[in-house]
């Protein structure tokens, strides 16, 4: 099957597209993909689009937060040599490694990411509004990547309960794993996603089965929705629906975790009690919420430079790297189910993911587990710089260079320099061409002639390694990434900022009055379950 179906074109009658849009749209932006895939599925943003919607208040799915900017304009030739002196040439330096954020963040991120961009819009609601201009998800913080359509909508993410199984809820199901000579892992386990008799992940969102941190992030949401609703059963007074109840309790507490766990680690301080506090001054809609390209095309692709080339994941495999992360899985690898043979003849194929792969959340957030313990090494995230690990320089299946992917993307979506962006913020030191051109990086960015127009994307991850050694946003990054995030907050009218005022966190946490991605994990208590 191919991956686009090609619509025919937009025409006037029975839609309230404004005319402009209508003849801005082609037949090629029509297309709609259909096959799964990170990046790949769903309905993208355009470059006459974004045109045709600039400074409307609400523009659909996809918009700019500085319409005004002129666009970018830089040549393939000088984005291919910029890309290709982007790489970490030192994966292995410890002094790379960002101290302040452990490495599940990353794929936290990407969980994150996942969920603000999941389109759950039906396949002929998209063709018939292939831009997402009228027929969209409201982009927000709202798990709909783990709850689905809900257990009437999605059953089969859900428990069967009572004596006649007929009902479904209020529990997510959890997938269970095999036993496998290697490493000597031995018990019964379910510490795996649900899958379908060919070993497709069943869960809310597709794309959280693409490598396996993500997919045990996923499965660690699905167990504290599940320990969500012990709580609420065996309190005093159990919620007449309960799953309606622990979804709120769990949203919430993931929302609050995300702006002051993920975001405020990530950005300068104060920046997100600020916003909280002041409003936000740049990313601005009447009513709904919509993904601006200055995020989801720069800004928030902070997380490539995140990434390490190798990890250690558990006691058996203390050092791995991309192909066995990708490996087992359903979408990118070979978890297969009923095709796998029984028993497995190698490492791959297997039906479902084995006891010998489950994680080991101490090596990937912070626990609290002693340094110098045997056996035991704990994964930083790389420092956010301009450097990628040079499997992002080369993408399986032919994917190219992520680096050139992602300016080549800035540029053909219109997007205005670092430089324009930090003048219209009056940020009060932006970078100088000097800053931009230093580094082995910098260099080559200089020799383009982008020291001194700079895309947006490098602009943000030069500026976090200028101004702050790499450890988190500087303030063009930081403003981006924030404003945006509290606004998707913001533009939930379910969300705990417009039900609840001055809510804080109730569940068990190590701080009262917050609530972290470690509480989570104490809380689900399943944090290195293999030893």
């Amino acid at each position: 099957m191919p991956d686009t179906m090609t619509l025919p074109p937009v025409t006037k009658a029975g839609t309230s597209l404004p005319v402009e849009l209508l003849k801005a749209t082609t037949a090629k932006a029509n297309a709609v993909k259909v096959t799964p895939g990170h990046g790949v599925a769903g309905r993208h943003p355009t470059r006459e689009l974004l045109d045709a919607l600039s400074g409307n208040k609400d523009p659909g799915m996809f918009g700019r937060m500085f319409p005004k900017l002129p666009p970018l304009q830089v040549a393939d030739a000088k984005l291919k040599a910029l890309a290709e002196a982007m790489l970490d040439a030192t994966p292995a330096d410890a002094s790379k490694d960002n101290p302040n954020v452990p490495a599940g963040f990353t794929y936290l991120g990407q969980f994150v990411d996942h969920d603000i961009t999941l389109d759950l819009t039906s396949l002929g609601d998209k063709q018939k509004d292939p831009l997402g201009v009228e027929n969209f998800r409201t982009p927000s913080l709202d798990l709909d990547c783990l709850y689905g359509l809900g257990p009437d909508g999605s059953p089969h993410l859900y428990s069967r309960n009572g004596p006649d199984f007929k009902t479904r809820g209020p529990k997510f199901v959890i997938g269970k794993n095999i036993n496998v000579g290697f490493g000597g892992v031995t018990g019964n386990f379910s510490n795996d996603l649900p899958r379908s008799p060919e070993g497709m992940a069943l869960i809310g969102d597709h794309r959280n089965d693409e490598n396996l941190l993500v997919a045990q992030t996923h499965l660690a949401f699905l167990k504290f929705h599940n320990k969500v609703c012990d709580i609420l059963a065996n309190g005093a007074k159990p919620p007449a629906d309960l799953f309606a109840e622990a979804r709120r309790v769990v949203t919430w507490h993931y929302q609050w975790m995300v702006l002051h766990d993920f975001v405020e680690r990530l950005t300068e301080p104060g920046i997100v009690a600020k916003i909280l506090h002041d409003g936000r001054k740049f990313y601005r809609f009447k009513r709904t919420p919509y993904m601006p390209v200055e995020f989801s095309v720069a800004a928030y692709r902070l997380g490539h430079s995140m990434v390490r080339q190798t990890y250690s994941h558990n006691r058996v495999f203390p050092d791995i790297g991309f192909d066995l992360l990708f490996g087992f899985t359903g979408l990118s690898g070979q978890i297969a189910g009923d095709l796998a043979p029984n028993p497995p003849t190698g490492p791959l194929p297997v039906s479902v993911l084995p006891s010998n792969w489950i994680i080991d959340w101490r090596r990937f957030h912070d626990l609290g587990t002693p340094a110098g313990t045997p056996g035991f090494t704990f994964n930083h995230a790389r420092r956010l710089d301009p450097l990628l690990v040079k499997e992002l320089h080369e993408l399986p299946g032919g994917g190219g260079n992520l680096a050139f992917r992602n300016l080549k993307r800035g540029v053909m979506l219109g997007l205005p320099s670092g430089q324009d962006v930090a003048a219209h913020m009056k940020v009060k030191k932006p970078l100088t061409p000097a800053e931009i051109a230093s580094g082995p990086d910098g260099v080559v960015a200089k020799q383009q002639g982008l020291d001194k127009a700079t895309p947006l994307w490098y602009y943000i991850l030069k500026e976090a390694q200028v101004r702050h050694n790499g450890e988190r946003l500087g303030p063009v990054g930081s403003t981006i990434v924030s404003e945006v995030f509290v606004g998707l907050v913001h533009g939930d009218p379910q969300s705990y900022i417009w039900q609840v005022k001055d809510w804080k966190p109730t569940l068990p946490s190590a701080k009262p009055n917050d609530f972290t991605m470690a509480d989570l994990l104490r809380l689900v208590n399943d944090i290195n379950p293999i030893g």
